[in-house]
């Protein structure tokens, strides 16, 4: 069997509508709707009206931001859909960043038990990461992710065009994500982002990068879809990084997914080096880059016990192990790799002392 053709049609496009055209085509009038975001709907809201009233496309709008990622926001995209006669043969356009596209994926994965649905991801992060593998989900009881499924998109329309209303800091989140793709899996990525000028950025000269930053998540999804095994590559920088998140949180000072990824990744690539052989040579080129674009979270001796604690909590975990996903060269991932706690307090200070 070929993978492949269970997964969603990724289609990079900077002309979204046409692409969009055809696939509504194939839905009954007045059985497609659209869930976006407010901060969405003001700035590109616009740019799909003449294609909703030609085929009489029903949007709900719901607000912005990571807060609304929850039950709630769900119920009123099932009352919605409910009250305007969706049915199993409906279709669901998703427009806004990685929150509403993880949501609104959720919505449409168990309304009727599955009705179709397609993502435009308007951010960097949901362009590389949150709209592609199939993954929804919402928060809950404050944990993040907490409740979802693996449903793929029949589809997921992806223009640069969008990031150019994208602040430079949620550009940069994103970006880490994409810098992570190159570390485990190509190195010629990483050098064509290592060379990309992200003081200047060329939004048509990045469709193509990211087009091969989404292959590489591609490739693990496809050859993994539920992540049981080779697809937790993905999780490299993650369980530092979300731990990092969380701790900023606590310490009301919150950070952008990505920053945290970012360092969490300089973290494991001293892992890397102390349990999978890395060349140590890599580290102070990698890490002064990264420092260079995201800057350094401060972090003392006394937060050392409360990430670890953070790290043995996360999902990936099993039998008690902090699972960590490490590299042994550029592009040459290790999944599964178990750390004493001794390497990794040794490695939060390496970090430290930065």
């Amino acid at each position: 069997m070929d993978n492949s053709k269970i997964y969603s049609k990724i289609i990079f496009s900077n002309s979204p509508n046409e692409n969009l055209t055809e696939w509504i085509k194939g839905y009954e009038t007045g059985k497609v709707f659209l869930a976006t975001e407010e901060n969405v709907d003001k700035l590109w809201g616009s740019r799909f009206g003449e294609l909703m009233r030609t085929f009489a496309i029903r949007k709900i709008v719901l607000p912005s931001g990571e807060t609304n990622k929850k039950l709630s926001s769900v119920v009123q995209i099932w009352e919605y859909l409910s009250q305007h006669g969706a049915d199993r043969k409906s279709l669901l356009i998703n427009i806004g960043g990685g929150m509403l596209t993880d949501l609104a994926g959720f919505a449409a994965s168990t309304f009727k038990r599955g009705i179709d649905f397609i993502h435009i991801p308007t951010t960097l992060l949901s362009q590389v990461d949150a709209s592609v593998g199939g993954k929804t989900g919402i928060n809950f009881n404050g944990l993040k992710n907490e409740i979802g499924n693996f449903k793929e998109p029949v589809a997921v329309l992806i223009d640069t065009e969008f990031l150019s209303t994208l602040d430079h800091a949620n550009f940069l989140s994103g970006f880490a994500e994409m810098i992570k793709h190159g570390l485990i899996k190509n190195p010629d990525h990483l050098d064509e982002l290592i060379h990309f000028d992200l003081n200047n950025i060329n939004y048509k000269s990045l469709l193509p990068i990211i087009q091969h930053s989404v292959n590489i998540k591609e490739y693990f999804v496809i050859n993994d879809p539920t992540e049981k095994n080779i697809r937790k590559s993905l999780n490299f920088g993650h369980t530092a990084g979300h731990a990092l998140e969380s701790l900023a949180m606590e310490q009301n000072r919150p950070v952008l997914h990505g920053y945290a990824v970012a360092w969490g990744m300089i973290i494991e690539l001293f892992l890397s080096v102390k349990i999978c052989g890395l060349d140590e040579t890599h580290l102070s080129p990698l890490t002064q880059w990264i420092l260079e674009h995201y800057g350094k979270f401060t972090i003392h001796e006394d937060d050392f016990q409360r990430l670890f604690e953070r790290m043995t909590h996360d999902k990936k975990n099993e039998m008690g192990r902090i699972n960590f996903t490490l590299i042994s060269d550029l592009g040459k991932v290790k999944i599964n790799q178990d750390c004493s706690k001794e390497l990794i307090m040794d490695a939060l200070q390496d970090y430290h002392k930065l």
